[in-house]
């Protein structure tokens, strides 16, 4: 028998009048001709085009000449190279320009689901029983490109959830790209992409162990302009493409939470970052810091990236290797495990997997950890958001696929020392779509990145068929019983098996194991970090 849930009354729908300004660009041939048509116009004739655009747009974006000039910039070389001089060009005529080289993108047209879920840094002037919190969302807008938002929430002492309005304005980040690369490492992931091996080589031979950004890309300009084969110069561009996934992003410290996107910036993540897990993490001295292990899409290719912050106004970004950063579905535990960091990854698509690492970036020698048990996850299983440490055990919350592609949500609980031990798992899904969430984007998907307990209850965000949002929430007393009463139910099942048959799936391997398997690998992995 399924356990009583309770679905919160409160939906978090998409809104399309949530717009940035992207840059747009047509070509360098069409852009060489409107930047053509442009200067032939009368100072008071740009004048008369540029005032009424920055009347309408300033009141739909926070500093449009800001971002008109930066788009300006952007075309600097197209202008320079019709033999015009940049710097003579006035300040209208560059906003004028800039603003054909920009258009309006609503990030949330589509869809606004698979949210993830962690305490706010900031819990002042709360009282007893509140909780402030901080809600991630999979924001989806035309082309079905992926981004990240977020909005804030305030649970109360009855488990009532509050979502704070949005504000008038989305930003995004200014991209600062100070990553020092180790040479190893980054062409070992070059390679995984599959860049042309030996353009990999010419280039790796003009770079030292360790470079920067303005190396490589300086490097990578010299050797494309000696190129004639377009499809080779493409080569090149993918290197420099997949430099631009380390980088830091930073806010401005004058927007609110529900202003900020994180928004694909790299072509390794043109298509999307889609379904952010993050995960409030407990260092070893007892400071907190934010993760959160997300899936970039070119459109061919996934790659899994790191996200981590403190703040939630400056984030560093850095991609995830090994052969346990495969695929998606990786979450974090929110600790370190007998000394190393804990990740729970879905390697081939279907199955659940465990990991240790002494490197937050380089994951290897991942165990299967659970496979499709019931008829409701037939298809595959995996996790929902970081597991969640209790008294019983490591709570980790599972999606599963069954008959007509239905996604549920399930619950397992791990052992605290050993989470290669399943110790209970639901033989029934905790949530599944009703007849109100059936119909979306997806039909028949329930999905989410991450829940947190508050006063006894086990909150759940999830995405409704992937168009928008909802919240739910059991008694995680009951819950852990639940869990608890199946561990007994395994270990009568299993007393009636021959020996060497009674073992779950990943109870193979221990952290102090893992020290074993990585010995031999020791010394190439102090080497693999940034």
């Amino acid at each position: 028998m399924r356990l009583l849930i309770e679905r919160k009354p409160i939906k978090v729908y998409p809104d399309p009048k949530r717009v940035i300004a992207r840059f747009f660009f047509n070509g360098e041939d069409r852009a060489k001709e409107v930047i053509k048509r442009v200067l032939t116009l009368s100072d008071q004739e740009v004048f008369g085009l540029i005032s009424p655009i920055l009347q309408e747009y300033s009141k739909r974006h926070r500093n449009i000449t800001k971002i008109l000039a930066r788009h300006c910039k952007q075309i600097k070389h197209c202008i320079e190279e019709m033999e015009i001089d940049y710097e003579s060009l006035s300040k209208y005529q560059r906003l004028l320009l800039g603003s054909y080289f920009t258009h309006e993108y609503s990030i949330e047209s589509a869809a606004f689901f698979n949210p993830s879920v962690v305490e706010d840094p900031d819990q002042s002037e709360l009282v007893e029983g509140e909780k402030r919190l901080i809600i991630s969302f999979r924001a989806v807008g035309e082309g079905h490109i992926s981004s990240v938002v977020f909005r804030r929430a305030l649970i109360d002492c009855n488990g009532n959830i509050t979502v704070n309005p949005s504000g008038n304005y989305v930003d995004e980040a200014e991209v600062v790209r100070n990553a020092v690369y180790n040479k190893k490492l980054f062409f070992k992931r070059a390679a995984d992409a599959m860049i042309d091996l030996n353009i990999l080589d010419e280039v790796g031979l003009k770079l030292e162990e360790k470079f920067d950004y303005a190396i490589l890309r300086r490097v990578i300009v010299d050797s494309k302009n000696l190129q004639t084969d377009d499809l080779k110069k493409l080569e090149y561009d993918k290197i420099l493409w997949l430099s631009d996934t380390y980088h830091e992003i930073s806010f401005s410290r004058d927007t609110d939470i529900s202003d900020r996107v994180i928004f694909p910036i790299s072509e390794f993540e043109r298509k999307g970052i889609e379904d952010a897990r993050f995960v409030r993490f407990i260092k070893d001295d007892g400071s907190v810091i934010y993760y959160a292990t997300y899936t970039a899409f070119d459109g061919a290719m996934i790659l899994p990236k790191l996200l981590q912050t403190t703040d939630f106004y400056d984030f560093k970004v850095s991609p995830l290797h090994g052969a346990g950063a495969q695929n998606k579905n990786l979450a974090l535990f929110p600790r370190k495990i007998n000394g190393k960091y804990a990740m729970m990854s879905r390697i081939d698509g279907w199955n659940n997997y465990l990991m240790y690492s002494d490197k937050l970036t380089v994951w290897d020698h991942p165990v299967k950890l659970q496979q499709p048990q019931f008829p409701w996850e037939f298809i595959q299983i995996g996790n929902c958001g970081s597991p969640i440490e209790t008294e019983a055990g490591w709570l980790v919350i599972t999606h599963g696929v069954g008959p007509m592609r239905r996604y549920c949500l399930g619950a397992s609980l791990l052992d605290l020392e050993d989470p290669s031990i399943e110790i209970g798992r639901l033989t029934e899904p905790l949530v599944i779509p009703n007849n109100d969430e059936r119909e979306g984007y997806v039909p028949n998907v329930l999905y989410s990145c991450g829940s947190i307990i508050h006063n006894g209850e086990l909150i759940i965000p999830y995405g409704l068929s992937d168009y928008c949002s909802s919240f739910a929430s059991v008694k995680i007393e009951l819950l852990l019983a639940k869990l608890l009463s199946s561990a007994s139910d395994r270990k009568t099942s299993n007393e009636n098996k021959t020996p060497g048959e009674n073992k779950t799936p990943g109870e193979n391997i221990t952290p102090n194991e893992y020290k074993t398997l990585n010995e031999n690998e020791a010394a190439n992995k102090a080497e693999e970090k940034l």
